[in-house]
């Protein structure tokens, strides 16, 4: 029995990164996976190579509208939805992040998306989780919700605030019965798009992932595939009595070393 079988999952930020790495190991473990994105080419091109187990959407993460149609048709579909990946988030727009230079556009950009797109998510999914018996609610963060970074003032910011949520979202559900489940899963230094629009913010692409993984215990920058396996533990039974945490997947560079 594989560990997923039966269970339906959305995934937002699919077409890519770890959107992409998640919906091919939930449907490899035997879920049907739903992956949403604005980017509908490339989220449709995982979905086919991923088979029948995926099906794609077009998805706007700060969208109400969009969030109440895209639930709406997962269940329709599939009679019911288990987990959530609120996985689409954004770096900026390349524009200046320190807290002296940086414009309010930014800010507001970064945050309605990466803040304002997981609350949207968790409230549109608990009514559909609740008439199942439960689910898992998956917020991806960073260690950056952790770690104040001078240059990134807005992205650490968003992902402090999806730590917080994630943990208020528990606590609400498991106060009112719903069997719902929410965790937040901390990446560090991933070598995906955004992870390298970080390491942009810093100087040359090479030179910063060099001095970064030097940071690490474990030698490497990591992985999408880290990430994912992160969240099928989550998404899975395995942790059924797992709510309200933080997985930090960063090869250890939090702790030093």
């Amino acid at each position: 029995m594989s560990r997923l079988d039966g269970k339906i999952a959305l995934i937002t930020g699919g077409a890519s990164g770890f959107g992409a790495s998640t919906g091919k190991i939930f449907a490899g473990e035997g879920a049907k996976v739903v992956l949403t994105d604005k980017n509908v080419d490339g989220v449709q091109a995982v979905a086919r190579e991923i088979g029948n187990a995926a099906s794609a959407m077009a998805h706007d993460v700060t969208s109400e509208d969009d969030w109440k149609c895209v639930v709406e048709e997962t269940v329709a579909m599939h009679g019911k939805l288990d987990i959530l990946m609120n996985n689409a988030g954004v770096m900026g727009t390349g524009a200046a992040q320190d807290i002296e230079h940086m414009s309010l556009d930014e800010w507001k950009f970064v945050q309605e998306i990466n803040s304002d797109g997981v609350f949207l998510g968790c409230r549109a999914v608990i009514q559909a989780m609740k008439e199942g018996g439960g689910g898992s609610i998956i917020n991806i963060s960073s260690t950056a919700g952790f770690r104040a970074t001078p240059g990134i003032a807005a992205y650490g910011a968003s992902k402090g605030a999806v730590r917080q949520l994630t943990k208020s979202v528990a606590a609400y559900c498991g106060r009112k019965g719903y069997n719902i489940r929410c965790n937040s899963i901390h990446p560090g230094m991933v070598r995906t798009p955004l992870g390298e629009a970080v390491l942009k913010y810093y100087g040359d692409l090479e030179a910063s992932a060099e001095k970064r993984t030097q940071s690490v215990p474990l030698g490497r920058l990591g992985e999408v595939e880290d990430v994912a396996y992160a969240a099928l533990y989550l998404a899975s039974d395995e942790a059924r009595y797992i709510n309200s945490n933080e997985l930090v997947v960063d090869g250890g560079m939090l702790g030093g070393g």
